[in-house]
């Protein structure tokens, strides 16, 4: 059984860091997507970003550019978002999401995340980000 667990979520400055972590287990699968979308209170999902196992390439959205970053380690199946230079808008709860890839198709489910917040095969329960003005 696949299985996302985040942590790292919190109470935060606007301006200061947060640093998400999210373990993924249950597969052994050759490539993979693996992301972030988050959900704000009364408002729809937002993809934020994601990595591609077969090649590293990275995804971001607009909102997010320059402020994240994702990071992998394939061997341990973990991926980590580093948060800079938090905004109140960034509040949200925060999913770590999985997918499968065939024939080479990273970019594409990536790209999917990232415009849609969807597109994906998994997600976890999510950790909760509080940034305050």
């Amino acid at each position: 059984e696949v299985q996302l667990v985040e942590s790292g979520g919190g109470l935060v400055q606007a301006g200061g860091s947060l640093r998400l972590s999210c373990a993924a287990s249950g597969f052994a699968w050759d490539d993979y997507a693996i992301g972030w979308f988050r959900q704000a209170p009364g408002k729809e999902r937002e993809g934020v970003s994601c990595i591609s196992s077969s090649d590293g390439t990275t995804y971001y959205a607009d909102s997010v550019k320059g402020r994240f970053a994702i990071s992998s380690d394939n061997a341990k199946n973990t991926v980590d978002l580093q948060m800079n230079s938090l905004k109140p808008e960034d509040t949200a709860v925060y999913y770590c999401t999985l997918g499968r890839v065939f024939y080479n198709s990273g970019s594409y489910r990536c790209s999917s995340l990232v415009r849609t917040a969807d597109g994906m095969d998994y997600r976890g329960k999510g950790t909760l980000v509080t940034v305050s003005s």
